[in-house]
This record gives C-alpha cells, structure tokens and sequence, in this order.
C-alpha cells in the first residue's frame, strides 16, 4: 500500500494550487484565495508568504477600498520578472512572445509566410532572431522558468518530436529537441489545437466548462479535447485529430493518405471548391466568400449550407462520444458556423443523443488569433505551477 502524501508534498501542492489560482484569476484577495482553496486563513498567509518571499507574488491593499474594517490584501503576479517564451508554427506565420506570469504578453514578434511547405530550418532561423531580440528587454532581474511551442502537425509528447505536419511539409522533425538548444532549455512542445483547446478552457469561453472540444479550421482541420479538466492527449500524444475522422467513405483524397476525412468536407479548400472559388485563396478566400453570401451570392450560401451540414454531422458524433459542456468553433470554422449555424444545429439535434446534444453549448474563440501561442505559454508555466519553489 502507497503510504499517504507527506506535508512537504501537500505543501507543495497548495503552493502551486494558490499560484494556479492568482496566475489564471489575476491579482485576487486572500479572502477570495481562502474560499477557493477551502484553508483556513492563516495557511493561505503562510502559503503567500513563501511566495512571496521566492518573488513569484507580491501583496498589496486593494485598489478601490471600501467599508469599515482591515482590507483584505490582494496577491498579484509579478508577471514583469517571471516569464517564459511561448512559440507558434502556423501554416503561415511563425510567432514568438515573452509571456509574464498570469499570461501577460510582455514582447511578441511574428512573421508571416505564404502558404506551403516550411522549412524546419526557415523557422528554427526566425525563432533564433526573436529569442535574441526579446532577450535585449529582459530586465536585469528577469528569470525564464520555461518555454512553449504550439505546432500544426502531431507532435509525440515526451519528446515534441513532429511526426507529420502534412501542411507545413514535416516528418519525424525533432523539434522539440532542436527548439531547445536555441532557448537553452526544454522547450514542451504540443498540438496547435490541443493547446488551443487548453488557453479557451483556462482563460476564454471554455472557463468553467471541464469538459470541451476545440475545432480549429484553416487548411486542415484540427481538435483539441478536454475531458474532466484534462487534455485528452492519447498514448503519446496523438489525440484529437478529428479532421481525420472519417465521415465519408466516398469522398474526395485526404492529405493524410486516407479519403473522405472530415478535413475534406470543411476544410477551406472544401468551401471555397463547393462555391466555385479558387481552393489557392486562402483565408482571405473564405472571408471573401462570407461577405457574399451575407450580400445574396447564391453559390456562396449554398457552399456555406453544405458545409455547415457536414460541419454539424462532425459535431454530433462528438458530442454523442465525449459529451462535452462546450464546443468552441475556432480558426475559419468560426465564420462558418456563425454564417450556417442553423445547419450545424440542426444536424446536431437529429444525431445527437438528446441527453448530450441539449445543455451542449456551441460557442467561438475569446482569445483572438493568438490563441495557441497562449496555450504555449500555459504549457511552458506547467513545471513552475506544479512546484513553484523547486524550479530554479
């Protein structure tokens, strides 16, 4: 039998426990801290105390005082000292930050690319001239405590190895491995969806919500998948890849090898291809083509009602499966389901079991386009939140 938790291990918890909470919540009151974590106050003073003391938090009067009787402090982040990088390998653009604790973006830098295949070493190059910019505004007591990376392709886990990134032209690219010797540190490497999925649930529409599925559409189609407050992530962290969910068997070639995934029917090149458009235009294509519809064009709002068709008849067979609180419709499938969310409902209420497909909440993206270079970031924090007085 597995002898219980030590009281250094359950001080190590509440210490990144209470750090969890102020670096999500941003600067929050002790009293507040007390009814979260559900420990008497004077454990939440001696917990701030020591984090205060490693310079991971200060404490502070609140701001707007009000009423008889001793405030409350408030502990906030010292997100200008403490910080990570955080990376982002898109189809089309490379980005790099400088992210404080509580995910304040301190420094960001960002290349666009045209789309097609993109040199491991292109973007290795980017990323060493961002790393070097951004370090010239660290100040002097400035200390990196990790590093994230969001890729487009899957990405084995223990090691960020991308074992195949059809859109950007990658196989078996150590990545991860070489990403960290341009940082200086292991850099934790994930899905783009996956991460994207983890930034909505922490800090976007998803809070709250324990168990959510992240749809992300531009050439590809991606997922990412939270069950019980968890990335789902697969046996080495190949989860989620629902645009490879067959959902036609006689359907058209897939860039995967396989025909008829779900890829081929909402990806763009599907809606640009079913309105008569150019599959080359991209997501200015897409835009392009919403704007019409929403002007009358005929073809542009059949493309979208066929599409959108498909887009629920994947959704369904998510929902009926992990029984998700929320879905988020992210990248162009964001505009394709605000443009032809009565086809996506639709499809849903005839296929999804009624017990799932009735409290499910279909929603877009809080968090803009920076959406997996946050997720990196959350990523990157993950050592520094499991024992904030063991990383140097």
């Amino acid at each position: 039998m597995r002898a219980g938790p030590s009281q250094e291990e359950i001080r190590r918890y509440n210490l990144g426990s209470l750090l969890r909470h102020v670096h999500v919540l941003g600067p929050t009151s002790r009293a507040q801290l007390t009814a979260l974590m559900g420990l008497n106050r004077s454990t939440i003073g001696a917990l701030t105390a020591d984090l205060v003391a490693a310079d991971l938090v200060r404490e502070e009067l609140p701001r707007d005082r009000q009423g008889a009787g001793r405030p409350s402090l408030v502990v906030r982040p010292v997100s200008e000292r403490i910080h990570v990088y955080a990376f982002h390998v898109g189809v089309d653009r490379v980005v790099a930050a400088r992210v404080g604790l509580g995910c304040v973006v301190l420094d960001r830098r960002e290349m666009i690319h045209p789309r097609g295949a993109f040199s491991p070493d292109d973007v290795l190059r980017t990323v060493t001239g961002f790393v070097e910019q951004m370090r010239r505004s660290v100040p002097a007591d400035g200390t990196c405590v990790g590093a994230g990376a969001s890729v487009s392709g899957l990405v084995r886990h223990v090691d960020g190895m991308v074992s195949f990134g059809p859109n950007l032209g990658w196989r078996d690219e150590p990545f991860g491995d070489r990403l960290s010797g341009i940082v200086g540190e292991r850099v934790m490497v994930g899905n783009d969806a996956d991460l994207s999925a983890l930034a909505e649930h922490l800090r976007g529409v998803a809070a709250g919500s324990d168990d959510v599925v992240y749809l992300h559409g531009d050439v590809g189609i991606g997922g990412g998948i939270i069950v019980a407050g968890r990335l789902l992530g697969g046996h080495e962290g190949y989860g989620g890849e629902v645009g490879h969910m067959v959902v036609n068997p006689s359907g058209g070639p897939c860039g995967c090898g396989s025909r008829g995934c779900w890829e081929t029917e909402i990806g763009e090149r599907a809606l640009l291809e079913a309105a008569g458009r150019s599959p080359d235009d991209g997501r200015q294509g897409v835009s392009a083509l919403i704007d019409s519809a929403s002007r009358g064009d005929a073809d542009a709002q059949e493309a979208l009602r066929r599409v959108g068709d498909w887009l629920g008849f994947g959704v369904a067979n998510l929902v009926n499966i992990f029984n998700p609180q929320t879905v988020v419709f992210g990248g162009h499938l964001r505009d394709v389901y605000l443009a032809s969310a009565a086809q996506v409902r639709g499809r849903l209420n005839r296929m999804g079991l009624h017990a799932s497909r009735e409290p499910v909440k279909l929603r877009t993206p809080a968090l803009g386009e920076d959406l997996p270079l946050i997720g990196a970031a959350e990523l990157a924090f993950t050592r520094l939140l499991d024992d904030p007085l063991g990383t140097p």
